[in-house]
């Protein structure tokens, strides 16, 4: 945005005019949404609060009651921000918690997305009383304390009704706390020129199916059952729902054939279930090879309650030394805890891991404390030279090149046993297809969270997400 910013002004947009479009913006969404009412307006010492003595004086103009209030001294306001508050023309109060206790409507304008430091003091008391009564808050760019980069909380944060952004998205709104704090997140044209972002080259995307949707169309009328990929999931002796579970979710996102190599104590298990899912039998570590010798079996999926055993791990190693496609999830992940570089080394073909934080805790040590998931999960898919799945409400899909997605599509009814089976059958059926793995993540974290809304109430369970998949890929295809 810094960048944006400065190429807006090179192209000759002041940042006044910038600063009068933003600040209109809040006043706006501010009239839209509420009825006239008291509105306290918290300045910082930044542009973020010039925005804010915008939005006061565009609300006072429409005969709304207003009071202003600055962290710091008006005189120590500069550039755009002090002729923003030159034109306020009504009394500048100090920052005090008093101002709140009529409970007013707040907009909160103390901190924008640039903040790199933890909110302290006046402002760090003023954010917490908001919290504790309950008030309505309007948030200009970003709540303040929420970072915009990482999305993580420095010191002191609130949380608001809406949130009023500026020519784009930050990566912090679309974070967990950025989720639970953010409110409605309205994105405002403010009169930066589209045009810059062909200089700025962004790399990465919120999840939406018009970065992935054509990929998912076929229409081949001679289409047949090998062209829609042969998928191989490595099943378990125990836990074998897992697998089952992942096989009927690859076969409903368009896998035209799924192999179940089960041991043979379990065969039987798998073989009376589902009578659409094949059944080989794999015991010894060299049964899965000898079954991907067959090169129709173009795609393996390895980890849905496979267990966490020698056989697991050597399952792995065989198929990426033969260069399926793969897409590697829990079990398949544990098992080179102790030594991930052996997997890392392993990778050179497309290679799709799904794990969630504590999996990735396992494998990126070192990572795992970085600030910002997506800073972490850029991080790790670079290493391992897979793309990588980060799990979670916030979901981060990225490639070792840098691009990466972020999937907010979800609710939070996706937190019961199976889900992430069932995204794994899901991201292995579409592989096999022949999808490149960064449209597989974001394709299948995208499905699998309309699966969660189509389902339409409490009560789910991760079967219920296998039915609910033919009219989320329809929704994603039109």
């Amino acid at each position: 945005m810094a960048v944006a910013d400065a190429a807006a002004v090179a192209a000759g947009t002041p940042v006044s005019t910038l600063m009068e479009a933003a600040g209109g913006a809040v006043a706006a969404a501010v009239q839209e949404r509420y009825p006239r009412q008291p509105v306290v307006v918290l300045c910082g010492p930044g542009n973020n609060g010039g925005d804010g003595f915008v939005a006061a004086r565009h609300l006072d103009a429409a005969g709304w009651p207003v009071r202003l209030a600055l962290l710091g001294s008006r005189g120590s306001l500069k550039g755009d921000a002090a002729e923003a508050a030159r034109l306020w023309t009504r009394p500048v109060e100090e920052l005090s918690v008093d101002l709140l206790e009529s409970h007013p409507l707040v907009i909160d304008a103390l901190f924008g997305a640039g903040l790199r430091r933890p909110v302290d003091g006046i402002a760090a008391r003023l954010l917490a009383r908001m919290g504790v009564l309950g008030l309505s808050v309007v948030a200009v760019d970003v709540p303040s304390g929420l970072h915009g980069d990482t999305g993580e909380v420095l010191g002191q944060s609130v949380k608001a009704d809406l949130t009023v952004t500026f020519f784009r998205a930050k990566p912090g709104h679309y974070s967990l706390e950025g989720l639970r704090l953010c409110g409605e997140i309205r994105i405002a044209n403010i009169g930066i020129p589209p045009a810059v972002l062909d200089d700025i080259q962004p790399a990465l995307w919120k999840n939406e199916p018009m970065l992935w949707s054509p990929l998912l169309k076929r229409h081949d009328l001679g289409d047949h059952k090998y062209l829609r990929g042969h998928l191989t999931i490595l099943g378990g002796g125990y836990s074998t729902g897992a697998a089952r579970m992942a096989a009927l979710a690859a076969r409903r996102a368009g896998a035209g054939l799924v192999t179940i190599a089960a041991p043979a104590t379990a065969a039987a298990i798998y073989r009376g279930t589902e009578p659409g899912n094949l059944v080989a039998d794999c015991d010894g570590d060299d049964d899965f090879a000898r079954l991907l010798a067959d090169r129709r079996r173009n795609a393996v999926l390895i980890g849905p309650g496979s267990g966490g055993n020698e056989r697991t791990r050597r399952a792995v190693l065989s198929a990426l030394a033969l260069g399926r496609a793969a897409v590697l999830d829990a079990d398949a992940l544990t098992v080179f805890a102790e030594r991930p570089d052996t997997l890392f080394a392993a990778i050179t073909g497309p290679v799709l891991m799904t794990p969630h934080a504590g999996e990735f805790r396992q494998l990126f040590p070192d990572l795992a404390d970085i600030p910002g998931k997506v800073d972490r999960t850029r991080a790790a898919a670079k290493r391992s030279g897979a793309i990588v799945l980060l799990k979670g409400p916030d979901t981060v899909i990225a490639a070792p090149d840098g691009r990466a997605v972020i999937n907010v599509h979800a609710s939070s009814a996706l937190a019961t046993a199976g889900s992430g089976d069932v995204l794994a059958g899901i991201a292995a059926g579409l592989m096999a297809q022949g999808l490149a793995p960064l449209a597989v993540g974001a394709a299948a974290a995208w499905v699998h969270g309309e699966c969660s809304y189509r389902f339409g109430g409490p009560g789910l369970i991760a079967e219920d997400l296998i039915h609910c998949l033919p009219e989320a890929l329809g929704a994603a295809m039109n």
